[in-house]
């Protein structure tokens, strides 16, 4: 993986998942039919959708494994909360991988991406998997979108210049990776490589509209926070400047008072089932 520091971005993970939680009941429902007896959540974080998965499955042995025991900590205590039994491990993905025992369902959101070797990790992946079991990995979708275009101050199209500068800060990522491997991100194809089948793909709606409730409100504030600060060098100085406006509290048009901020994005879930 990569040498981010998951755990002091605890808050900002664990409010993002929370924000996008309805994908993970939608595309839960759609393994509905299953009966597993031992599920995995590989880079569970801080247990969100691992909990989601021992509530939806309630006889089975779930365990959220991550490479942060700060982040499992955080999954234990939400597991507690919720009154959900939850199993944790520490591995680091890929390489503790092959000491986790098999699994009839295995789920990984949005880690695939940070490994060089991306159709590696996902026989990685597979390999953990009874016969009969499945893999969903979280990969792609659409980009968040939770202010009007034109915000009434600055240059119109804020978005979608985040977008662009999130795009290149995470090809650069991308490249930088420990035995970075080049691949047509067809994860259908992806999969089936793996000799999975039954593959498919299926994108989910979040859509939170306005007035957003605080918590949401929050989730968006601290992303705003993080671009501000990790594209610095990347953005013009007057969206750097929007951006400041938009994260001043005491400002009625930024995003702690205004009351059109929303939230809408959507999430791509990949299926495959092991013969």
């Amino acid at each position: 993986m990569t040498d981010i520091d998951w755990a002091a971005m605890a808050d900002l993970l664990e409010r993002e998942a929370e924000t996008n939680f309805p994908y993970v009941e939608q595309a839960l429902a759609e393994l509905s039919h299953l009966t597993p007896q031992r599920i995995l959540d590989i880079g569970s974080g801080p247990g969100v959708a691992a909990c989601q998965l021992a509530a939806a499955f309630p006889p089975a042995e779930v365990t959220a494994v991550d490479g942060s025991p700060e982040l499992l900590d955080r999954a234990e205590l939400r597991a507690k909360r919720l009154g959900v039994t939850l199993r944790t491990q520490v591995a680091e993905f890929p390489a503790g991988l092959a000491d986790l025992d098999h699994a009839d369902l295995v789920w990984s959101g949005q880690v695939v991406h940070h490994v060089g070797d991306q159709q590696d990790a996902l026989h990685l992946l597979t390999a953990l998997l009874n016969p009969g079991g499945v893999l969903a990995i979280v990969e792609g979708g659409l980009p968040t979108r939770c202010l009007p275009r034109d915000l009434g101050f600055g240059r119109p199209g804020l978005a979608t210049r985040l977008d662009a500068a999130t795009t290149d800060r995470f090809n650069r990522m991308r490249a930088d990776l420990p035995g970075t491997v080049p691949v047509v991100e067809d994860w259908k194809t992806l999969l089936a490589n793996t000799g999975l089948t039954e593959v498919r793909s299926k994108t989910f709606l979040i859509d939170h509209p306005s007035p957003l409730s605080e918590p949401h409100r929050q989730s968006i504030r601290r992303t705003l926070e993080r671009q501000r600060h990790g594209f610095a060098e990347d953005l013009a100085p007057d969206d750097l400047a929007t951006l400041d406006r938009l994260l001043d509290p005491k400002d009625p048009a930024g995003v702690d008072q205004r009351q059109d901020l929303f939230f809408l994005s959507a999430k791509t879930v990949h299926y495959g089932t092991k013969p």
